[in-house]
C-alpha cells in the first residue's frame, strides 16, 4: 500500500490470531532475545579474555556466535513493535534491507562452518603443519572472506531487486525473506539463475565442503588411535549439529521462498520462530557444553557468581 508520503508499505500477514497472544508473545520473545544476546556474549567475552582460547578454531566460534547475535538483532527489534502494534507493516525499502541482512549473515553462518571445518581437518590430518597453514593471518583473510563474500554477492541482486515494482503489498510471513520477491510484478529469468547460484556459492559449496573434510576426518581418525578419535569426535560433533540444525531450517526458508506450497500459516509460523529461536539459542549451547576449554572456564564463571 502507498502512504501520502508516497513511501510504499509492505503488511506482514504471518502473525496468527496476535491480537489473543500480543503481550504473551512479546513477554516470551523478548525473554529469548536477551538470552540470545546474554549467553552467546558471554562465551565471546570468555574467548576474548583468556589467552589459551586465542586459538583459530575458538577464533572462528566466536565470530559465529556474534553471527548469530547480528542475526537475531536483525529480526527481534521489529517483531517486538509488531506484537504491540495495531498493524504490523513496513517499509519496502526496509523490507528488502532487512533479507539483505538477513541473507548475508546466512551465507556467513555457511562460510565460517566451512572455515572452521578445514581449520579442524589440517588440526586432526596434519598436525605437523598446523602452525605453518593456521597463522592469525590465514585465520583474519577467512574471517574477512566469510562476512564480505555473501554480502558483496547479495548487493547485486538486492539493488536489482530494490527497483522492482511490487503488485502484491502483503507478505505471508512476520519478517522479510525471500518471500519478499514473489511481490514482485515480474520475475526475470536472470533474477532466477542469478539468484540460485548465489544460493549455491554461499551455501551449497561450504556444505559439500564441510562435508567432504569431515569425511576425511572420520576415516583418518578410524585409522589412529583411540586418542585422535576422541579428538575428532569432540571437535567436530558440534560443529556437524550446528551444521544440520542451520542447514534445516535453511532448506525449508528456500523451498517456501521459491516453490508454491500449500503449509497453513500456523505450521509456516511455528517453522519461522524456530528458525529464528533454536539456532541462536542452540549455537552456545553446543558451543558452550561441548567445547571442553569453554566448559571449564563457562563452570569457573559461574562458581566466581555464585
Amino acid at each position: 500500500m502507498d502512504d501520502r508520503s508516497n513511501v510504499t508499505y509492505i503488511t506482514l500477514d504471518g502473525f496468527v490470531e496476535l491480537h489473543k497472544y500480543r503481550y504473551l508473545c512479546f513477554v516470551i520473545m523478548f525473554t529469548a532475545y536477551v538470552v540470545i544476546i546474554c549467553c552467546n556474549s558471554t562465551i565471546v567475552c570468555l574467548i576474548v579474555i583468556h589467552r589459551n582460547l586465542h586459538e583459530p578454531m575458538y577464533i572462528f566460534i566466536a565470530a559465529l556466535l556474534m553471527n548469530s547475535v547480528l542475526y537475531s538483532t536483525n529480526i527481534y527489534p521489529k517483531l517486538f513493535i509488531d506484537f504491540l502494534s495495531e498493524k504490523q507493516v513496513i517499509m519496502s525499502s526496509l523490507c528488502f534491507f532487512q533479507s539483505f541482512i538477513y541473507y548475508t549473515l546466512a551465507g556467513s553462518e555457511f562460510l565460517l562452518l566451512a572455515a572452521m571445518s578445514y581449520d579442524r581437518y589440517v588440526s586432526i590430518c596434519k598436525p605437523l603443519q598446523y602452525p605453518t597453514v593456521m597463522r592469525k593471518r590465514t585465520v583474519s583473510i577467512f574471517l574477512v572472506l566469510a562476512w564480505i563474500t555473501p554480502a558483496c554477492e547479495l548487493t547485486l541482486s538486492g539493488a536489482i531487486n530494490a527497483e522492482r515494482k511490487l503488485c502484491n503489498f502483503t507478505l505471508k510471513g512476520i519478517f522479510c525473506t525471500n518471500l519478499v520477491y514473489k511481490l514482485q510484478c515480474v520475475i526475470s529469468g536472470a533474477q532466477v539463475i542469478y539468484g540460485a547460484a548465489v544460493l549455491v556459492i554461499i551455501s551449497l559449496f561450504p556444505t559439500l565442503f564441510i562435508l567432504f573434510t569431515y569425511t576425511r576426518i572420520l576415516i583418518i581418525s578410524y585409522r589412529s588411535c583411540k586418542t585422535v578419535r576422541r579428538k575428532a569426535a569432540q571437535t567436530c560433533l558440534p560443529h556437524l549439529l550446528a551444521l544440520i540444525n542451520f542447514s534445516c531450517f535453511i532448506t525449508y526458508d528456500v523451498v517456501t521462498g521459491r516453490m508454491e506450497t500449500d503449509i497453513t500459516e500456523t505450521v509456516h509460523l511455528v517453522m519461522t520462530l524456530q528458525m529464528i529461536l533454536y539456532h541462536p539459542l542452540l549455537n552456545p549451547i553446543i558451543y558452550g557444553v561441548k567445547m571442553k576449554e569453554i566448559s571449564k572456564h563457562l563452570k569457573r564463571l559461574f562458581c566466581q557468581v555464585k
